[in-house]
Formats: structure tokens, sequence, C-alpha cells
């Protein structure tokens, strides 16, 4: 049987620093609360934006195990400001799978990025970025991912191990359910070093430095039988200067 490692949390005041030296930073769940100034509660309503995602359709492998949604936002100092919907586009380089196509993918409900908590976590997620790369603007992309078990197996990265073309990416961990496997792996682009481990703690966050380090998580299968299992997720981009596609 394999062993499951454990996250590398770091403390709260340490994320900086941690993140610009080895390109990647983990934080517990008590101490992502404590960062959005959020209750329990906050974060259960932010997660009722999963009730209802859309199947992605577009998923070349002909998976059904994808659902999402994906909305777009300017981040600048203390105000946030969602951007016309638009299409989520990245290039071969960066996803050799879904790369080169414009994905139109249903916005977010306006009652989730109407939450107060909402706008504090792009607001904080914009100084963890300023803090890396420099104050400034910061193009945003939000996407709420449900992966499930509905063809036996759940891809969360089909393209594999890989960077977003970005500067930050920020890896919410918001539930799992009834499911085994969906391990991080996160490697050095440029060289041999990686960690492995698996994010259990509802709101638990993983940081990269989407420069130095790519990164991939493995398939889910259920834990019991045929039962559905599902792995939900928070990813949020931040680039400067615009967005991919522009």
């Amino acid at each position: 049987m394999t062993s499951e490692f454990q996250p590398p949390y770091v403390p709260l005041p340490s994320l900086g620093e941690t993140l610009k030296s080895t390109g990647f930073a983990l934080l517990s769940a008590a101490d992502v609360l404590a960062w959005l100034a959020a209750q329990p509660h906050d974060l259960q309503a932010l997660h009722r934006g999963w009730d209802a995602l859309p199947p992605d359709a577009y998923l070349k492998d002909g998976g059904r195990y994808r659902s999402r949604r994906h909305s777009c936002f300017m981040v600048d100092g203390t105000q946030v400001q969602q951007v016309p919907h638009r299409a989520h586009w990245q290039p071969l380089e960066y996803n050799a799978l879904h790369g080169g196509m414009q994905r139109w993918f249903e916005p977010m409900e306006a009652g989730t990025v109407a939450l107060p908590v909402w706008g504090r976590l792009l607001e904080r997620l914009g100084d963890v970025a300023s803090n890396l790369r420099g104050p400034q603007p910061w193009y945003a992309e939000a996407h709420l991912f449900r992966i499930d078990t509905t063809d036996g197996i759940g891809r969360p990265t089909p393209e594999g191990a890989h960077r977003d073309g970005v500067d930050l990416v920020a890896v919410f961990m918001v539930e799992r359910h009834g499911i085994k496997g969906g391990e991080s792996r996160v490697f050095e682009a440029n060289g041999p070093a990686g960690q492995r481990f698996t994010l259990r703690e509802p709101w638990s966050l993983l940081l990269l430095d989407d420069s130095r380090v790519i990164h991939e998580s493995t398939p889910i299968q259920p834990l019991e039988g045929d039962a559905l299992g599902w792995r939900d997720t928070l990813v949020v981009t931040y680039r400067r200067g615009g967005f991919q596609g522009d």
C-alpha cells in the first residue's frame, strides 16, 4: 500500500518568504481562515457555489468527470472588479491537451461573487502576487471545479504535469467526498526536485510560483465500489499585463 504524504504546511507569517524561496507554499485550513478574516460559515456559504456546476463540454478525452464555472476579475490593491465574461484560453505551450482554443464556460453565479469573503479572498491573493512580483494590477481568473467518479475515474489534471502561463496559481482544496487518490505533486520546472502530498483539509491552500514549478494532481477513484465520489477545488490564477488570449 502506498504511503500518503502529509502537506508541509508553513506558518502564516512565513508564507511570502517560503513562496519566494521554494516556489510553492501551503497553508492549513485554520491559517486560511485567519488570513481571510473569515468564519467557517463564510466558507460554507462560498462552497454553495459548487452546487450547480455545468459539465465541462471541452474534454478531449471524452470524459464526463469534470464540471466547472469560470469568471475573470481585475485586482488592484483593495480594488476588486469583475470584468465582462470572456473565454478561457491557454497556449499549447502550457496545455498540450486543451490549449489553443477558446473555451466558454458558464460564469460564477452572481450570489457567489457578491459574498464579502469572495472579495477578500481575491484581495489577499493579490497581496501574495504583489509580494512575489511587485505591486501592480492583476488579471485574475477563477475556476470552480468538481471532479467526480462518474466514469469510474476522475482526472483533476488530464493535461498532466504543467504550468499555467501565469504568475501565481492558488489551489484551494474545498471538499473531498468518498474518494481515494487526488495526490498533489509539485516539481521544479528546471530541475529534478519535487514533493507530493494529499490535501484533505477543506479550504487548505496550495500557492505556486508558476514560473518556477510545474504541478499536477493524480486521478481519483471511488472509495467504495461504484459509489459516486467527488473532489471540489477552487483554482485562481494571477497574471500581470493582461489575460491570456488578449
